[in-house]
């Protein structure tokens, strides 16, 4: 078989300039910001100081004007939603910062903007900008955690004084987990059961003092602090239970539910699930920001170990007097590149994600909202579980140097876990994912219940429908044209999308057939569901897989330099093919591919793995993280070894 050729040289310049994309000047910004700023880690610091010295780089960034891009012009911000998520990914070299600064002005204030009306904006959003009103996003709860529409803690309006009375009934409504709460909070927007003349009108948000100014808890607000974690302990995150606290009735916000002075309830949104559903659809910047940041910090890891693995030499290379570069090896290129490539792909998806935010928000198109919902929580995903193995990989690509502290694969790895179930847990993000295909976005989005769904698609599912999300007519395009029956097929890129196109599609059709059968009128709904479970979370998990090489094809597309583009189909033939590898099971056992062709792929993984090696760190240092993020001296070091080298080799050409 005949491996495309990689190009020798190609435009580095422009291929950073297609990485940064529409939000080119915020990385900039973010980068000269930092530039010059002592902002490490400080994983060295015990806990009390770790916390100190995060608020204090939190105070940093307040006076480099980043935290004012998503925030509205008339608050004094920018009214850069997409900008402001960016930002966020920018952080990733210290995740304990990124994390705090994320409570701070993506979920607390974000909660502020996206459900609060004029008079919040104006009363809150400019000291929170300022860090003068530092505050808490009190959603999870002991007692359920992705479960939010059933959260216990109650607000209940007391038309006598014109108050909510806020309270945890019993422990498994204590909210925990809640960063800023354990030392910093002032203020918490709380999540609670909204209650008005004996009446429930489901989840509403409400904020609630909880210090004063001298930092004491106030009356009926019991504080505590959840400990030291395995990272991220520059973030406080503490515990907060409520007992009988009093707000008056403007603490409400009421973007989407109000409560007169006389306790009469009114909303626009006349469905309770439906409202709730909206509610947290306007929280989703959240979830999309834990997605990029977990996409950098994978990134970051992957240049640790790609600087080393350059410089790193072991055992004798026959014929010379020298040992060999690790990275030559192809097993260490197994272990790298492909992650590499699969970056790539994510990073082109989440900057697709990120302009569909942008363009999303504020625009009233409810369908476009819930589209946004389900990418988001597909990628999120599939993004935080690739930093997991991805971290790892990296970590025992480094041996024993990737092992300790001063490398920073430990702190990456730790800080990282917890990405996989905050923002959503990944198991339920899917099964999100997957309804909103089983349903088609139908006007009963949220409102139907797992048995519910069941027999929605008993009743009205015909076939999985394949919407484009990326470069419509040209993805479409080469579907159509691939023909090819070769060996050669598995560069073809229509061969590629169309096999990805057909995995979804088979997968899909099976699970409605799945639930089709299983449903009947003395169905049981936790038992149709359960069942069908490991079905249905495999629906959602090939269709992001879709999504994410069709937002690759379309970063290719857009890229006007011919050497890099040819460079950039190299990367994605390797990660479409490594993950057809990583899948071979299901496309042998189905019949998409033969025994022949399954060994076709391989081969080819591997031949891209060895004419993308020359190129693996210049791809790295493409994506721009600031500098101030690799301190690893096994990467540091590895960079002057790789300069010499280049030098000499420059020198014998010449």
């Amino acid at each position: 078989m005949d491996i495309p050729k990689t190009p020798v040289r190609f435009d580095a310049t422009e291929l950073a300039t297609l990485l940064d994309g529409r939000w080119a000047g915020v990385r900039a910004k973010v980068r000269e910001a930092l530039d010059g700023t002592e902002l490490p880690p400080g994983d060295h610091l015990d806990t009390e100081s770790h916390r100190a010295h995060t608020l204090e780089q939190l105070h940093l960034l307040v006076d480099s004007g980043i935290p004012e891009i998503g925030f509205p012009a008339a608050q004094g911000g920018q009214g850069d939603v997409g900008g402001s998520v960016v930002s966020l990914e920018m952080l990733a070299g210290n995740l304990s910062l990124m994390v705090k600064a994320g409570v701070q002005w993506g979920l607390f204030g974000g909660a502020v903007q996206a459900l609060g009306t004029e008079r919040h904006h104006e009363r809150y959003l400019p000291s929170i900008m300022s860090l003068e009103l530092p505050g808490c996003f009190a959603m999870t709860e002991t007692g359920h955690g992705s479960d939010v529409q059933h959260l216990r803690t109650t607000a209940e309006y007391d038309p006598a004084t014109e108050e909510f009375v806020v309270h945890t009934p019993h422990e498994s409504a204590r909210k925990e987990y809640i960063g800023n709460a354990a030392r910093d909070g002032r203020m918490a927007v709380v999540f609670a059961q909204l209650i008005t003349g004996g009446e429930r009108h489901g989840v509403h948000a409400l904020m609630v003092p909880i210090r004063d100014g001298a930092g004491a808890a106030l009356p009926g607000v019991h504080l505590s602090d959840c400990g030291r974690k395995a990272g991220l302990n520059g973030v406080d995150n503490g515990r907060i239970t409520f007992d009988q606290v009093r707000v008056p009735r403007e603490a409400l916000l009421n973007r989407y539910g109000d409560v007169a002075a006389d306790g009469t309830y009114s909303s626009p949104i006349g469905s309770t699930g439906k409202r709730f559903f909206t509610m947290l659809g306007t929280l989703i910047r959240g979830r999309i920001s834990v997605a990029g940041t977990a996409g950098s910090a994978a990134k970051l890891a992957l240049e640790i170990a790609l600087r080393y693995g350059t410089a790193r030499r072991q055992f004798d290379r026959p014929g010379t007097a020298e040992e060999t570069v690790v990275l030559d090896y192809l097993g260490h290129q197994r272990k790298l590149l492909p992650a590499l490539a699969k970056s790539y792909a994510l990073h082109f998806a989440q900057e697709q994600l990120v302009q569909t935010l942008h363009e999303v928000s504020g625009s009233g198109d409810e369908r476009a909202q819930r589209e946004l919902e389900s990418r988001a929580a597909g990628l999120k995903a599939l993004t935080t579980w690739h930093a997991t193995s991805t971290i790892q990989a990296a970590r025992e690509a480094c041996g024993g140097a990737g092992y300790l502290a001063e490398n920073q694969l430990p702190q990456l790895k730790a800080d990282t876990d917890v990405f996989t179930t905050f923002e959503g847990d990944n198991t339920v993000l899917l099964q999100l994912v997957a309804k909103g295909l089983l349903t088609d976005y139908k006007d009963q989005f949220g409102e139907l219940g797992t048995l519910e769904v069941a027999r929605f698609v008993a009743d009205q599912f015909v076939g999985a429908v394949i919407e484009r999300t990326a470069a419509k007519s040209l993805v479409q395009r080469l579907v159509d044209a691939a023909q090819r029956d070769d060996e050669e097929a598995v560069f073809d890129r229509g061969w590629q999308l169309k096999l990805f196109d057909d995995r979804e599609r088979h997968v899909l059709d099976g699970v409605a057939r799945r639930l089709r059968r299983a449903t009947g009128k003395d169905a049981d709904p936790f038992e149709v569901f359960n069942n069908a479970q490991d079905h249905v979370l495999r629906a959602a998990r090939v269709h992001v897989d879709r999504v994410v090489l069709e937002a690759f094809v379309a970063g290719i597309e857009r890229c006007s330099d011919g050497p890099t583009a040819q460079l950039l189909d190299r990367v994605c033939d390797l990660h479409v093919l490594a993950t057809i590898e990583e899948d071979r099971g299901w496309f042998l056992e189905h019949e998409r591919i033969t025994p022949r062709r399954a060994k076709a792929v391989t081969e080819a993984v591997n031949g891209l793995c060895q004419g993308l090696r020359p190129h693996a760190v210049e791809l790295v240092e493409a994506f721009g993280l600031p500098r101030q993020w690799l301190t690893a001296p096994i990467a540091t070091g590895a960079e002057a070894t790789r300069q010499d080298a280049q030098r000499a080799h420059d020198t014998t050409l010449a």
